[in-house]
């Protein structure tokens, strides 16, 4: 009977006696708790960090098995992320939340949503040459999307074993744009460019022009690169719901309960695939670094698309609204606003901004539309 409970009672230290066997684990486990403290304390994209977190303080406990077949984060994971359906569903949440007014009332921002893409065609090429597969290296060059949906989405499906990593970067350079970039808009402009002041004359847009949009959008993105339609049909239709105003209770819930609920899982999800043994590798590094070349790069194009725009216009244009041509909606729009105030009180920014993040918005999805038909049409992928 003694032996019996000796047994019992070395049973419940099994999962201490085994956390020390792979360090890398315990790594992992430190690397949850500095996640934490970001989300906690300085308020880095927190709906998303602490439940990654948690997920990765999960599967990082030694025998917890919550990743094995029929483990309840690998029923989670395997329903929302192995079938892309999560990615999606935010997707249908961000179109419902986002108002593409700014950038129908100016055109001309959508340039600048477009230039802030290359970053990630630039990462792409640089992958490549790295010596990444085809597949990873897409997975990679989408971090510069900044856009954290269309990164799990295109991963999940393509290079799973680089969810991760990817999502981590993805998710953090998100929540770090309003340190990545002044740095960059100061160095590319000069004092008279930051001084430019930009008044907002744009005409209302009607309700029609914005009804037709998402439809349009939808039906020309889907033609030109249909691999992409998953992505592109989600935002649209939450912004064409958003749009219709007959359909407030789904536009809410889309926006508010669904997305909600869909973010703790995905981030849960994302978590659990952050093993030590998996995640602690040299490759993680690397991505982590492209992954910040890629932002950078992306913050490069726009604001020098920007100063472009400046001398075509003959001043008219501020350089600076360049950097909002991210997809870090609308947090881009408000760190250019930060920005031109700094240098001028009069410089609101903010509108013209606003346009070029929405651009941005969907540069950034039909950017990855365009990749994955590209590679549907080489043979690289179904």
């Amino acid at each position: 009977m003694a032996d019996a409970i000796i047994n019992g009672m070395m049973g419940l230290t099994v999962g201490f006696q085994h956390l020390f066997i792979d360090w890398r684990n315990v790594v992992m486990l430190g690397i949850a708790g500095i996640l934490l403290y970001l989300g906690i304390k300085k308020d880095c994209e927190p709906l998303l960090l602490l439940p990654i977190a948690f997920g990765c303080i999960l599967v990082n406990i030694p025998l917890s098995d919550v990743m094995m077949k029929d483990g309840f984060m690998r029923v989670i994971y395997d329903a929302g992320i192995d079938t892309e359906l999560f990615p999606l569903l935010i997707f249908i949440g961000i179109g419902a939340m986002t108002d593409f007014g700014p950038v129908l009332a100016q055109p001309s921002t959508f340039l600048l949503g477009a230039a802030g893409q290359f970053g990630i065609f630039l990462t792409l090429l640089l992958a490549l040459f790295l010596g990444f597969p085809k597949l990873e290296a897409l997975s990679i060059g989408i971090i510069g999307a900044c856009d954290g949906p269309t990164a799990i989405y295109v991963t999940s499906k393509y290079a799973p074993q680089l969810l991760g990593a990817v999502s981590v970067a993805a998710y953090s350079y998100m929540a770090l744009v309003p340190v990545i970039q002044p740095p960059i808009m100061k160095f590319m402009t000069t004092k008279k460019e930051r001084e430019t002041v930009m008044k907002y004359s744009a005409k209302p847009v009607s309700q029609t022009t914005k009804l037709l949009f998402p439809l349009v959008i939808t039906i020309l993105g889907g033609l030109i690169a249909p691999k992409g339609l998953p992505l592109l049909g989600t935002i649209m239709l939450g912004n064409f719901m958003r749009e219709s105003g007959v359909v407030s209770r789904l536009t809410k819930a889309s926006e508010n309960e669904i997305a909600n609920v869909v973010t703790l899982f995905l981030g849960l999800a994302i978590g659990c695939t952050m093993s030590g043994p998996a995640f602690l590798k040299t490759q993680t590094l690397i991505i982590l670094c492209l992954g910040f070349l890629a932002i950078c790069l992306d913050t490069v194009c726009g604001v020098g698309f920007g100063k472009i725009m400046y001398l075509v216009t003959g001043g008219k244009v501020n350089p600076l609204i360049g950097a909002a041509g991210i997809s870090a909606f609308p947090m881009a729009a408000r760190v250019v606003q930060k920005e031109g105030q700094k240098y001028n009180k009069k410089n609101y920014l903010l509108m013209h901004a606003m346009g070029a993040n929405a651009g941005g918005q969907i540069g950034s999805v039909i950017a990855a539309a365009v990749m994955l038909s590209v590679l549907a049409g080489m043979g690289i992928i179904g």
